[in-house]
């Protein structure tokens, strides 16, 4: 079974999050793709509304869609969310049957070295870049860590970057949809309409908890 890790604040979900994972899911051809709100995330301490509204915002846009399923596993645990913590209860969840996939945004894969056991992190699954398009040229030193090279080599019949462990990392493009949560946020502060921006019954939900 592959299976697709999407972890993130979700603050709120939005098109975009699915979409992209609609697309990421069809290109690597994925059994299904696992949405996981984060608890406490250890690079976005401000303006994160309570988990549980987060949480069922997530089942609710994720709800009409077969290969989507939802987690709690990182609300269950005290303390920060680390995505290395995420990929191990996942791994002993499904076990070595289950191949596994962590999806990651470009921006924050940039940054990936500064997070909780890098770079353990490659060895423990493969990992999935989201780009966008115009935005990534297969090249490392122009999309990945400064030490990807020493990690990771490219292989063109693939294509993919394969790691020494065997494991592989996909650069996948997405649609370009400028959707943000941010965004969001502050359309809804400013009395603005979010309809196609977020799911309609998201909205529902968002107005009716007076969230944001």
């Amino acid at each position: 079974m592959k299976i697709g890790l999407l972890g993130g604040t979700f603050n709120p979900v939005h098109l975009g999050h699915l979409r992209a994972a609609e697309e990421i899911r069809e290109q690597l051809g994925l059994e299904k793709i696992i949405f996981i709100p984060a608890h406490m995330p250890p690079h976005k301490k401000d303006d994160i509304i309570a988990a549980r509204h987060r949480l069922e915002m997530v089942r609710i846009a994720a709800a009409d869609n077969p290969f989507f399923e939802v987690s709690d596993s990182e609300l269950q645990r005290d303390g920060n969310s680390y995505s290395f913590d995420t990929i191990g209860h996942f791994s002993r969840e499904y076990g070595p049957a289950a191949e596994l996939f962590f999806i990651i945004g470009l921006d924050a894969f940039r940054e990936i070295h500064t997070w909780k056991h890098y770079p353990e992190f490659f060895s423990s699954c493969n990992f999935i870049v989201m780009s966008r398009p115009g935005g990534y040229e297969p090249e490392p030193e122009k999309n990945t860590p400064p030490d990807f090279s020493s990690f990771f080599s490219f292989n063109a019949g693939g294509p993919w970057y394969e790691h020494r462990s065997g494991r592989r990392m996909y650069f996948c493009r997405i649609t370009l949809l400028d959707i943000s949560s941010t965004g969001v946020r502050q359309a809804l502060r400013d009395g603005k309409s979010v309809k196609y921006l977020v799911p309609d019954a998201v909205a529902r939900y968002i107005q009716k908890y007076n969230l944001y």
